[in-house]
């Protein structure tokens, strides 16, 4: 099995996550192909090269940017296709998709 954590501008999730589901490779609903599709809010440290981006955080005392988190589970298989997938959905947006092993997984309950 796969990770897959994608970070992105916030205004361009919702073109990714359409596009995930509308690829036919994802069954969020079952255990296979790729599933526990997450997303979630993040803060990321340093600056933006877009000031209208960037804001001040209280909390961390550091300039930060607003991005959203994708996080998916997936078939070795299904790992380079979905990847290409949320790239191409995301652009034009900046960000990171990353792709790692799950060594071990159990399920709870």
């Amino acid at each position: 099995m796969k990770q897959i954590k994608a970070f992105m501008h916030p205004h361009r999730i919702t073109a990714v996550v359409e596009a995930l589901r509308n690829s036919g490779l994802c069954d969020i609903s079952a255990a296979s192909g790729c599933y526990n599709l997450t997303v979630s809010t993040v803060q990321r440290l340093f600056t933006s090269s877009d000031p209208a981006q960037q804001h001040y955080s209280m909390v961390l005392a550091e300039p930060v940017v607003a991005e959203t988190k994708l996080e998916l589970i997936c078939e070795d298989h299904l790992a380079d296709q979905l990847q290409h997938l949320i790239v191409q959905a995301a652009k034009p947006s900046a960000g990171w998709v990353f792709v790692s092993d799950i060594l071990s997984a159990t399920k709870l309950g």
